[in-house]
């Protein structure tokens, strides 16, 4: 069993914040602030409906509802890092994303807007 992802200090998040600013592309920044709010979401909406991919950092199910154990989950959310974070800080609306093919979501309850930003 994969260990739970748990969020982070507040002084953590700045500090991997602030080295995006430095440089869009810093992996280590990317990767804790993507596990970091998948965490957060993880927590605010706890269930097995909505799992929420974010290649190659992490992902997370969420949001109460059908669960699943094997196989591909009845609802499916993937995107890239940057866009993950966007939206989890409320720097990116859903919407937009969405019109933009930002994100790729399928299956019943894969709108995460009324769950973001987190």
């Amino acid at each position: 069993m994969a260990p739970r992802l748990r969020p982070q200090s507040a002084e953590a998040v700045a500090q991997a914040r602030a080295a995006l600013v430095g440089d869009p592309t810093d992996k280590a920044a990317l990767r804790l602030l993507t596990k970091h709010y998948l965490a957060v979401l993880s927590q605010q909406a706890p269930g097995g409906a909505v799992e929420v991919r974010v290649p190659p950092y992490a992902a997370v199910q969420c949001i109460p509802g059908t669960s699943h154990t094997r196989g591909t989950p009845p609802a499916v959310v993937e995107t890239d890092a940057a866009t993950w974070i966007a939206l989890a800080s409320g720097e990116l609306a859903w919407e937009q994303a969405t019109e933009e093919g930002r994100i790729s979501a399928s299956g019943e309850r894969s709108d995460l807007s009324a769950y973001l930003p987190l």
